[in-house]
Parts: C-alpha cells; structure tokens; sequence
C-alpha cells in the first residue's frame, strides 16, 4: 500500500523522469533491472532515490535484482512511444479471454444468473477489447516505424541483414498479425468479435432489463468502433507495410548476392560479364540462297503464245459525237427512244452496255429535264434485257423561263 499522496509521487516522477527513464530504458532491453545498474544509475542523483523508488513502488525486488512494475513501464512507454512490438501469438491471447467471457454471458442470461455478476461480465468484456485494440495499434505503429527506419538506413545496416529483417517482420509479425485481424478468417479475432457484435446488437434492443440493456448497448458501440480500428490498422499492414519490405527485400537481393561474391570471388566460377559475340549483315546461308535463285534462269522451257483471233466488238462511245447530234435535234420529246433510233442507225441489235453509255448524256449542264405529268414510259428493247424507262424531254436550258 502507497503512503505518499499522489500529487507526491507525480512531482517526484517530474523531478527525476531522467532516473526513471533511465531505469526504463534499461529494463526495456534486458528485460530486468540488474542491482548494479539500479545502483549506478541512483548514484547519479542521490543515494535517497532508491529508497524512494521503492517507497512509491515504482520498482520491485526480485531476488537480489529489480524490475520497474507494470503500470510505471506501460506509462513511460505510453509517454515515449516507445512499444516492443509483440509477436501475433501474445496478441492472440485475446481471443481466449473474449470467448470465454462471450460463453459466460451467454450462460448467465440463459440461466438467468446475478444481474451485477452479468454487467461485470460485460465491462471487463469491453475492456478485454480495449485493450486487444490498443495493442494492435502499438505494434502497427512500431512495426511502421521500424520498417521505415530500415528502409532509409539509418542504422546503416547491412543489405543483407536489412533483407534478412525485412523477411523476419513478414513472416513473424505482418503475416500473422493480418490473419488476425482478417474478419473473413474462421479462427481469427476479428470474427469472434463480429459474432460478439451480432449478439450485442440483438441484446441491447430486446433485453429485459434496462441497467444490462445499456451495457449491451455500450458494448455495440465499442464493437462498431473497433471494425473501424481495425479496418485501418489492416489497411496500413496491407497498403504500407507489406509493400515496403516486399520492396526492400527483392530489391536488396540483387545488391546482397553481388556483395557477397566480392567478398569471396573465387568461391564459385561466375560467367563471363561480357560475352563477345560476332554478328553478320547477311545470312549464314546466304551463298546458297543466291545460288539457287539464278540456276533456276539457266535451263528455260520453250514458251508459245497463241493469238486469239475470236472477232470482238470494238464499238467505243464516241461522247462529244453523240452529244454534238442531241444538240442539234433538240428539243428531243423521248430522250430513251431518241437513244434506242441512233444505235439502230449502226447496229441491228442494241447492246445492254451502250445502251447504258448513251443514256450519260442525260446528266450534261446543258440540258434541262422534264419528266412526263401523266407519268407516261417508254419500253426498251436490248440484246439481253427489256427495260421500262420513264418518258424524258431534253430541252436546251436556255428556252427555260
């Protein structure tokens, strides 16, 4: 039992926060605070401090040495930021301690046990939380923290102690600690909690009493602020973390086996840096190639050419004599008919094709076009078609008001 006021023990913890600081530091690496350190680090202040360390149970003996006790560590470690990072497994323990107090409250309401038995049950439920919450944001924090400080090399480790670290964190803590928090894990936390979320939340609308309904309502909104707690703890292992060791551990590799071979060279026989390689502009096989191609002009066949004497017609359109002849018959009342009586004037039969060559003259500027009111058609005759045209003056555009 502590004697001294609390104001008391805070001013002395202001006066010498050094001492203490010190004594942390050096529990923090040995894990115990050796007789000898607790007496020299004392005799840098007094020889009074010990007894005073001891007086306000800032440390107790353990054998013949000491150890800071638990709540003085975890509040210079709050203060200093200064968390160890815990593997997943002391985390997991958590897991343990919320099922089993998950399983007593469900007991306790089915067997209608002590109301005070059942809130108590429910609190240290909600504390068990707050703290696996809690720690699971000490250790991201160190665990980015420390990445980061590998990553720039302050230490100035080696590249192959700083990938050999890098694959330690992955496999040891990162890994693990996403399992953990990963919801869609069967046996992680993460889904205990939201089972024990499930629950709470039926509980605190539907339960009889009003005292343990704003418990459970206490515990719903510790549970919902705790999915947010972890999602983003999950995010920074995930988009922070993972990704920056991967990218000291792979792009370490090349560097570290290089080094490594400098130091011993002999050890093994390397490649040759540089091969030397002769290339040519042209194929191996070129020769051949060559060869080949003019031996096939050497020995030639005897060709014949057959002329075809089959008659053909040899008719070309002569536009500027055709168009010259509309011209001077205008105004043409049928130009299709017109067309049809000048080829019969030459041939006696009439070709679908010059047919087709005469009727362009429809298309010159300098005739206009009136198409027959009554809708009148004129039939054609060719040498493989019957064709039905519409019934066309051609007029000179002049005539035209």
């Amino acid at each position: 039992m502590i004697k001294a006021e609390p104001r008391t023990i805070l001013s002395f913890l202001n006066t010498y926060f050094e001492v203490v600081r010190d004594l942390f530091d050096h529990q923090a690496e040995d894990g115990i605070l050796r007789k000898e350190t607790l007496n020299r680090v004392c005799e840098k202040h007094g020889t009074f401090i010990q007894s005073k360390l001891k007086e306000y149970r800032v440390i107790r003996q353990i054998g013949e040495d000491f150890e800071m006790r638990d709540a003085y560590f975890k509040m210079m470690e709050f203060l200093l930021l200064e968390f160890k990072p815990l593997l997943p497994e002391t985390i997991e323990k958590y897991k343990l301690s919320i099922s089993e107090l998950f399983i007593k409250i469900r007991k306790s309401i089915a067997q209608q046990s002590d109301r005070d038995i059942l809130q108590e049950r429910i609190k240290n439920l909600n504390q068990q939380i707050r703290e696996f919450v809690d720690m699971v944001e000490k250790n991201t924090w160190r665990l980015l923290n420390e990445t980061r400080d590998l990553k720039s090399n302050i230490e100035r480790v080696e590249y192959r102690d700083k990938v050999h670290k890098a694959s330690f964190w992955i496999e040891y803590y990162i890994l693990p600690l996403n399992r953990i928090l990963d919801v869609n894990h069967a046996e992680s936390i993460a889904q205990k909690l939201l089972e024990v979320s499930e629950f709470a939340n039926q509980k605190r609308l539907d339960f009889d009493d009003e005292t343990v309904r704003v418990e459970f309502e206490k515990l719903y909104v510790q549970l919902i602020q705790t999915n947010g707690d972890m999602l983003k703890q999950s995010k920074i292992l995930t988009n922070e973390l993972l990704p920056l060791l991967e990218r000291i551990r792979t792009e370490s590799l090349i560097l570290t086996g290089w080094i490594e071979f400098l130091r011993n060279p002999y050890k093994a026989d390397a490649p040759r840096m540089l091969k030397p390689t002769r290339g040519m502009p042209y194929a191996k096989d070129m020769l051949f190639k060559v060869r080949e191609f003019f031996e096939q002009f050497q020995h030639t066949d005897n060709v014949y050419v057959e002329e075809d004497n089959t008659p053909f017609d040899k008719w070309i359109f002569d536009r500027e004599l055709f168009h010259k002849k509309l011209s001077e018959q205008l105004p043409v009342p049928d130009f299709f008919s017109w067309c049809e009586k000048e080829l019969y004037k030459d041939f006696k039969e009439i070709d679908t094709d010059k047919f087709f060559a005469m009727t362009g003259l429809i298309f010159d500027q300098e005739f206009t076009i009136e198409y027959s009111k009554k809708g009148e058609r004129t039939n054609i005759k060719t040498n493989t078609s019957k064709l039905s045209v519409p019934k066309l003056r051609i007029e000179e555009k002049e005539r035209i008001k």
